[in-house]
């Protein structure tokens, strides 16, 4: 009796591995610039597995990689209205929106990532981020309006740019 069992056991191990390997494929290939090649494998293990939402965040990462911001963008809002328990669709989503300096849909999808997960340190240090963003834009608009406030305003801005790192609006 205990052979069937672990050659059940087997099969099943031999199959995690598999796709585990499936994955790692798909990103290896996305980063030797095989593109194509990335994403017909990860399409072959979605058309298999079409319940399987780890190969559909990877897909939406090989094409967010390849600049395709707007297909990983379908493919991650896809992914929270199936999985909406999964924290890292809602993260990958708002690094699209920040990109995209729509500070305020990549705040919301932080905040939803972290009402699934709020211990998800990665979205809590990407909402930290965009924050930071949002006052660096608020200084700059103030002191648009008010050019008298540079004194007061442009050594936060500074510090701000500082945070954020090089590519930081001015």
């Amino acid at each position: 009796m205990a052979r069937p069992v672990l050659l059940a056991l087997g099969l099943a191990l031999a199959t995690a591995a598999a796709r585990a390997d499936d994955y790692t494929d798909v990103q290896a290939l996305q980063k030797s610039g095989q593109t194509g090649e990335a994403l017909a494998r990860a399409d072959r293990h979605i058309a298999a597995r079409p319940n399987d939402p780890q190969m559909r965040f990877v897909k939406a990462g090989v094409l967010s990689a390849a600049g395709r911001a707007d297909e990983a963008e379908a493919l991650l809002v896809q992914l929270t209205r199936d999985y909406p328990e999964l924290p890292e669709p809602w993260n990958n989503l708002a690094v699209l929106h920040a990109g995209r300096g729509q500070l305020d849909k990549a705040e919301q999808a932080l905040e939803a990532a972290l009402r699934v997960n709020p211990a998800y340190a990665t979205a809590l240090e990407n909402l930290g981020d965009v924050r930071l963003r949002q006052a660096s834009e608020a200084y700059q608009r103030a002191r648009q309006l008010d050019p008298t406030s540079a004194t007061r305003l442009t050594p936060r801005i500074d510090s701000l740019r500082g945070l954020l790192g090089p590519g930081a609006a001015r």
